[in-house]
């Protein structure tokens, strides 16, 4: 990946985390923005996301984040001044779901210094 598209993920989701705490729809819980992926012709943008609750909660909050893209992508327009703003579609991440777990295991494995 070249340095000005880790700069445009990079710009692109500091605008995204920014708007996202902004949003007042109720379906949108806890929303950690974890990473964004451009493609090349920046017409599309992947964003990742971590929900902390339920599946049914991630659900809900990944519902209320397509239902706001069109928000959201007008943020983007507005604050990067982008030749082409990306369509935006929202995944979740569950790589900080993983760490948490490993941590857990870790903990259970270690013995205690107590």
């Amino acid at each position: 990946m070249s340095d000005r598209m880790r700069r445009v993920n990079e710009a692109v989701r500091e605008v995204i985390s920014e708007a996202v705490g902004e949003l007042k729809d109720p379906r949108v819980g806890f929303v950690t923005v974890t990473g964004v992926e451009t493609s090349l012709d920046l017409r599309h943008a992947t964003v990742f996301v971590s929900v902390l609750g339920t599946e049914r909660k991630r659900e809900k909050t990944l519902a209320g984040l397509t239902a706001a893209h069109g928000v959201l992508q007008a943020r983007v327009a507005r604050q990067l001044r982008m030749k082409r703003t990306p369509q935006l579609t929202f995944e979740y991440d569950p790589t900080v779901e993983r760490g948490v777990r490993m941590t857990q295991l870790i903990d259970e494995l270690a013995p205690n210094d107590e």
